[in-house]
């Protein structure tokens, strides 16, 4: 185990001990919260201090007796799949009154709690934090009214609040995501992609409304991920005469052999008059203008409900974990904290902050001053925005920039979801830049065999939510073949290459790099988008296709468990694909409610496998019916999946059976996530203006000559920043015969996993307990949230 030092702190040195900390959730329920609440009922008690459940939010906290209960460790098992909250809520107007306030002061101070957890929009978090201010006096209230004796006061001086928003709207000012947002963003996407086939099969047009009545993130979002035609937001109302524009796009798109019509509509849109706009009134319009069929479709409660996708578990459990945290360091004198995501990180910021921040969108929005309201929303929502507009509306020829350069795109490797996302992107950017865009089939050996053709505009429509690569792609590396390769650039003139793809696809950049010392053609802007479900390339914490293919393994795992309930007790050993990565296993298993996961990065051996076995057989004695293992497939040559099942099957008889399951290529295969979709299409957007940059910077008598190695380049997402790093500096940080980075963020998420799971471990808080502002918690050029 690895020592304390000055730079790591490890939670041993934080102990709970003497302290109750209670969890309640609020207002409208979102897919996720039973997640933070398992998570701050097990990390509270694996500090050693007492949990408490408040059923009923704030309307719990008033009425008190039954409805605030003591947690115990079994109380929350089995709750991180089902949606809204287990412990139930509902909007108290007793608890916005003095009195009711009072009422719950004395219901908090007979059970000894002085830790709230809130879970909740920006109405139970303000209320949270007017609770705090007024509590010494209530205090003292009831102290006078003789409901408490005078020491209690003393006792129980402060009380501690810590905030995790639970929305689905993404309401939240001063965090990328809020939980329940990218589940809702699933059922949406479900929801078009069906409607689709059927409007496809009538050439229809369907009018969709989302919710978001003073947000439109999901509207905006969803727009990005399906390919909408036409979005209509409350941040950004479209321009007086929008009623025309909208029926020429729409009417051009059918011209152009489009078969249907997708238009996206927040339920708070509204004109730049702020009168709102139905999606009744966009479909009259349509019919009215251009005689379509045309139906409305109202999502509703649809997109509250539903299983937490694989997003919103693991980010429900980190910042639940992080809540706790967050209540052991805090003092008096520490103001109410929401603990938010930024990027990849864990971050916790002023509560008051953040909820001023998004009074301030509303107020900005009610007085016309639209512009503002979006850069209030953060940069994130802003890069959404832009993206949206830069992919849905085409400019006219006569409009577009003429570079007279060629790019080219081409996925290499194994074939990934969002992979098409990604190439859509970078087409209708490039045509946007005023370049020639080309497809190349078959990744290098298409590349080499000339299988490069012109794509247009139209060609890449309807792309974002097909899985698997429709350009196709292949393993094959171009060291074998640069000769061919450099005949065909020059052929095709190709100025810029951009790469789509895995391990494979970082390995041939390596290789074109350092043929540019023989061939002049490849001195040209060269960039790589990672492509991969296995999350194993250097340069980024996340690669497209890794979030569909969790979702894939945290969705049978949820059913695999299922078909034990009712039966005698039973253990899964689940195999994952991911080489010799263990990214899906690790992280599958924080998001499945795993009992072990494990991999090659964590070596191990017969005893840590007794160890586990005699944990789970203890577990299974005292309460729980199903037990969940995880093996990478590459994690260890000798202790193979039948292996691991043969000993859990023999040392577990008499106390459980066990059955096994190889999961296989179904991790790689079907329509990719929301996440995906968006982080594809935001990268590749990105990618292709820095070549742009490129291709300006090193034009020089009349021709492209870029031979720097920041002219080579890997787009990733390190913890809060989308960074171009060249691939030459990234060998360095590479394990080219396993084929993984040196160092990988997500191993950080083990110990968390184990804890969760009644494991004794260390958990390393070096990176928490920093409180920042809320105007200053994005870098510069971060897109946080990048995939979202």
């Amino acid at each position: 185990m690895a020592q304390p030092d000055s730079k790591k702190i490890f939670f041993e040195n934080l102990s709970g001990a003497g302290k109750a900390i209670a969890v309640l959730t609020s207002g409208g329920d979102a897919q996720g919260m039973n997640g933070a609440v398992r998570a701050v009922v097990r990390m509270g008690l694996y500090v050693g201090a007492k949990v408490y459940f408040i059923h009923e939010g704030y309307q719990g906290m008033v009425d008190g007796g039954d409805n605030i209960k003591e947690a115990t460790w079994e109380s929350v098992s089995s709750m991180l799949q089902l949606g809204g909250t287990v412990i139930g809520s509902a909007r108290c107007k007793e608890f916005r009154t003095h009195e009711g306030r009072l009422k719950a002061a004395h219901n908090l101070v007979q059970h000894g709690i002085t830790n709230l957890c809130v879970i909740g929009g920006d109405g139970s978090l303000t209320g949270a934090n007017l609770f705090k201010e007024e509590w010494s006096g209530l205090l003292n209230e009831l102290v006078e009214q003789g409901l408490i004796e005078a020491d209690a006061v003393q006792k129980y001086s402060a009380l501690h609040i810590v905030g995790m928003v639970g929305s689905i709207d993404n309401d939240f000012c001063g965090t990328d995501m809020t939980i329940g947002t990218d589940s809702a963003l699933h059922r949406i996407i479900e929801v078009v992609d069906a409607i689709m086939t059927t409007a496809q099969s009538h050439q229809r047009t369907f009018v969709l409304e989302v919710m978001g009545r003073h947000c439109g993130y999901l509207a905006l979002v969803s727009g990005l991920a399906c390919g909408a035609d036409w979005v209509l937001i409350p941040e950004m109302p479209p321009e007086d005469g929008w009623e025309e524009k909208m029926c020429q796009k729409l009417s051009a798109n059918r011209a152009g052999m489009k078969r249907l019509n997708i238009i996206i509509v927040a339920e708070g849109a509204i004109d730049r008059n702020n009168k709102p706009i139905t999606t009744e009134y966009v479909k009259n319009l349509v019919v009215k203008c251009l005689g379509f069929d045309t139906r409305v479709t109202i999502l509703g409660h649809v997109q509250r409900g539903g299983t937490p996708s694989a997003f919103d578990r693991i980010l429900a459990s980190r910042m639940g974990v992080e809540a706790v945290l967050a209540l052991l360091e805090t003092t008096a004198n520490t103001p109410a904290c929401v603990v938010s995501l930024c990027g990849n990180t864990s971050v916790r910021v002023p509560l008051m902050e953040c909820v001023q921040m998004t009074q301030e969108v509303q107020k900005a929005m009610d007085q016309k001053r639209f512009e503002e309201a979006v850069k209030l929303r953060g940069r994130s929502f802003e890069n959404n925005l832009k993206t949206y507009k830069l992919l849905a509306h085409r400019k006219p020829e006569s409009e577009l920039p003429t570079s007279n350069f060629n790019v080219a795109v081409l996925n290499v490797g194994a074939p990934a979801a969002g992979m098409n996302a990604a190439v859509r992107s970078a087409v209708r950017v490039g045509i946007s830049e005023g370049h020639k865009m080309f497809a190349v089939s078959d990744g290098f050996e298409g590349f080499y065999k000339g299988q490069i053709k012109e794509v247009k505009w139209g060609d890449v429509g309807g792309w974002t939510g097909q899985g698997g690569s429709l350009l196709g792609t292949k393993r094959t590396l171009p060291a074998k073949h640069v000769e061919k390769i450099a005949e065909q650039m020059r052929k095709h003139n190709i100025n810029a290459l951009l790469i789509i793809g895995g391990f494979e696809a970082f390995e041939s950049l390596l290789q074109l790099y350092e043929a540019r010392a023989n061939y002049e053609e490849f001195c040209i802007p060269m960039c790589i988008l990672p492509a991969t479900i296995s999350n194993n390339v250097p340069g980024t914490d996340l690669s497209i296709g890794a979030d569909t293919a969790l979702n894939a393994i945290v969705e049978t795992c949820d059913r695999i468990k299922q078909s034990a309930s009712g039966t005698k007790r039973r253990v899964f050993i689940i195999e994952t694909m991911g080489g010799y990565c263990g990214y899906l296993a690790t992280v599958g298993g924080l998001a499945s409610g795993a009992d072990a996961a494990y991999i090659y990065e964590e070596p191990f051996d017969i005893k840590e496998l007794q160890a586990n076995v005699e944990h789970l057989t203890e577990k299974m004695k005292t309460s729980i019916q199903r037990g969940l293992v995880l093996r990478n497939e590459n994690c260890n040559e000798n202790y193979t999946t039948d292996f691991i099942y043969q000993l859990y099957s023999e040392e577990g008889r008499g106390v459980f059976d066990c059955r096994k399951n190889v999961l296989g290529h179904m991790q790689q295969g079907g329509a990719p996530s929301p996440f995906d979709r968006n982080f594809g299409t935001k990268i590749s957007a990105k990618a292709m203006q820095w070549v742009s940059k490129k291709l300006v910077e090193t034009f020089r008598q009349g021709r492209v000559f870029a031979n720097t190695e920041d002219s080579c380049c890997l787009l990733g997402m390190r913890r809060r920043t989308l960074v171009f790093q060249p691939v030459v500096q990234l060998k360095d940080e590479t394990d080219f015969v396993h084929r993984i980075p040196k160092e990988q963020w997500w191993l950080k998420l083990r110990p968390l996993m184990k804890i969760l799971a009644k494991y004794k471990t260390s958990y390393d808080v070096s990176d928490s307990g920093q409180l920042e502002h809320v105007v200053h918690n994005r870098p510069k050029d971060s897109d946080a949230s990048v995939a979202m």
